[in-house]
């Protein structure tokens, strides 16, 4: 049984890209981690620190950045961001638009058991691609 939450950034967003790299089913089969920053060299910020990010057919559709006790995984516009918010919500998921051009959707991952919840996340937002 585990006695106390994965609450660090860090190993948060390890985590999450254990789960995509190691996901072969569905959409999973053409989703690669890439431009990843050296955990030696990755200082977690308020604001969030850029650890790597997330492709789907050699296209960048995300980007991963840490926290000093949560992650938070970028959704592009090149992903369903309205499947992805609906997803969330059924997740009990946090979100928030950002207000940029393109649009982009944060879906905030504050602990370990939340990893899973986010990949389905993306899932969704994947088959309404």
């Amino acid at each position: 049984m585990v006695e106390r939450e994965l609450n660090d950034g860090v190993r948060i967003a390890q985590l999450l890209s254990s789960e995509l790299t190691g996901r072969e089913a569905g959409a999973f089969d053409r989703v690669e981690v890439t431009n990843v920053v050296d955990t030696a060299d990755l200082e977690p910020t308020e604001f969030g620190e850029r650890a790597y990010d997330v492709s789907f057919d050699g296209e960048q559709v995300g980007s991963v950045f840490v926290h000093p006790d949560r992650a938070h995984l970028e959704l592009r516009d090149t992903v369903a961001l309205d499947a992805a918010r609906e997803r969330a919500s059924e997740e009990d998921l946090r979100v928030r638009p950002k207000a940029v051009e393109p649009p982009r959707l944060l879906v905030f991952v504050e602990n370990g058991v939340e990893v899973k919840r986010v990949i389905d996340v993306l899932a969704a937002a994947l088959e309404e691609r």
